[in-house]
């Protein structure tokens, strides 16, 4: 038996139970890209979430296909397959989850910065779906690159006849897990920050700060009724977050459609806390990207409407 190198989590899973899991993360993919139809394009997380709802299911048929011939063996293209290849394949799958765990946020992030700043001039929708495509495409072709030519990925796989392997070793996912606690803290700090100006408005003003003041609770304002919008849309996953963060996950149940439809909510409310003006948001005329779980809008007082117009 290989033995996983240092600093690797793994975990030795039954086949069959690999396989049922992830035709689980199929079905739960494929349910959420129907939910989501009418604007899953419309955005880079739409069209990521598209691709791996592809990618899943075929290698999820692949594997199924691979496990339940009675020799444990098939011919695919020439290729003599086994189960060898349902864990070596898996593995290298769940590297290259864990590879696209971090751009995947980071060009998020920028396409719902690029569409709140309105920083670039507005496209068609086809002339965004094929940016979106390509960018999709590339990143997954960089991923795949990094894995296979620049790491130091070492397979893990049992020491036995392809006939007797039964069970795979399973990397425990590290990405997911530092993209999950950055955005509890994220969070806490929101919830800091309105509870700090909270206290901090209601000391006795000065008269030069009173336009500092209402600005503030203006800001304050967004991010209370964003956080509040992410909260209550979103409270099931934030308890699986803190659970992410007590056990271990499989890598390649990690990556899915839900927690990219999580992260798209997240990055939206971030986006317009930090970036979109006051008077904008008071107003209706901000950009906000397309979700299809939470409603991003904002209330704001007559008083509070009147000093962002000013």
């Amino acid at each position: 038996m290989v033995r996983a190198p240092s600093g690797i989590h793994t975990m030795n899973i039954f086949i069959p139970s690999i396989l049922l899991s992830m035709g689980g993360k199929c079905l739960l993919n494929w349910a959420l890209v129907f939910f989501q139809r009418n604007c899953i394009c419309r955005s880079f997380v739409g069209v990521f979430s598209v691709s791996l709802a592809v990618v899943d299911t075929a290698l999820t048929l692949l594997f199924t296909t691979i496990h339940i011939h009675s020799n444990g063996h098939i011919f695919l293209l020439g290729l003599h397959l086994t189960r060898y290849h349902i864990c070596l394949l898996l593995q290298i799958l769940e590297q290259v989850y864990n590879a696209l765990q971090w751009p995947v946020v980071v060009i998020a992030g920028l396409n719902h910065f690029c569409t709140v700043s309105q920083r670039l001039q507005p496209a068609g929708s086809m002339a965004r779906w094929i940016i979106y495509l390509f960018v999709t495409i590339l990143l997954w072709y960089l991923a795949a690159f990094y894995i296979f030519l620049l790491s130091d990925f070492i397979p893990v796989l049992e020491d036995v006849p392809y006939q007797q392997m039964h069970q795979c070793w399973i990397i425990c996912s590290s990405q997911i897990l530092q993209v999950a606690t950055l955005l509890l803290l994220t969070l806490g700090c929101a919830a800091l920050y309105t509870g700090y100006t909270t206290r901090l408005l209601k000391s006795p003003p000065v008269e030069d700060q009173i336009t500092d003041q209402s600005g503030m609770h203006s800001r304050r304002s967004i991010v209370c009724q964003a956080l509040n919008i992410l909260v209550n849309t979103w409270t099931p996953f934030f308890i699986f977050l803190a659970v992410l963060l007590l056990l271990p996950v499989p890598s390649y149940l990690g990556l899915n459609v839900a927690w990219l439809c999580f992260l798209n909510s997240f990055l939206i409310g971030t986006v317009l806390c930090v970036v979109c003006p006051t008077s904008q948001l008071a107003q209706g005329l901000a950009a906000v990207p397309h979700d299809s779980f939470c409603e991003w809008r904002f209330k704001f007082s007559l008083a509070a409407k009147d000093e962002c117009a000013k």
